[in-house]
C-alpha cells in the first residue's frame, strides 16, 4: 500500500525550492540511483514551474499541490495548480525545426523522456509521474 504525503505551496520559486529538497532527501534515503534522483529533481522542477507559470500565471495567491509516494520500488510524483488546464495533445512537439524558437513545450518532453510513466488529468490541471527505483 502507497503511503501518500501532500504539500500546498504558494506560487513562488521559494516554496518550490524547499519542497523539491524536502522530497529529494526522501528519494535518496530510499536508495534511488544518482541517475533516477536526477531525473526525479529535473521532472519535479519541470512540472512545479509548469504550474506556476502556466497554471497559476504567476499568481501567488494561487496554489500548487504537491503529492508524492516513495517506496523501495518507486517514486510517484502528483502535481496540480489552480489554473484553467490544457489539452497536452495540442502542444506542438519542440523539437520540430518549425517549434525550436517557440517557449513552451520543453517541460513536457523533459518529463517524458525522464521519468517511466507521465499522465495528465483530463481537466489538464494535474500531471502524475512515475519513476521506478531500479
Amino acid at each position: 500500500m502507497q503511503e501518500w504525503h501532500e504539500i500546498i505551496i504558494p506560487s513562488t520559486p521559494r516554496a518550490r525550492q524547499q519542497t523539491e529538497a524536502q522530497i529529494m532527501k526522501i528519494v535518496g534515503d530510499r536508495g534511488f540511483s544518482e541517475e533516477a534522483r536526477f531525473s526525479i529533481k529535473l521532472a519535479m522542477e519541470e512540472a512545479v514551474t509548469n504550474a506556476f507559470k502556466h497554471g497559476n500565471r504567476f499568481d501567488k495567491n494561487k496554489k500548487v499541490i504537491i503529492r508524492y509516494s516513495c517506496n523501495d520500488k518507486n517514486f510517484t510524483l502528483s502535481v496540480r495548480d489552480e489554473g484553467e488546464g490544457f489539452d497536452p495533445s495540442r502542444i506542438p512537439d519542440p523539437t520540430a525545426p518549425e517549434n525550436l524558437t517557440l517557449p513552451y513545450g520543453r517541460g513536457i518532453m523533459l518529463m517524458n523522456a525522464y521519468m517511466d510513466r507521465v499522465a495528465f488529468s483530463p481537466t489538464g490541471n494535474e500531471v502524475t509521474m512515475v519513476k521506478e527505483n531500479r
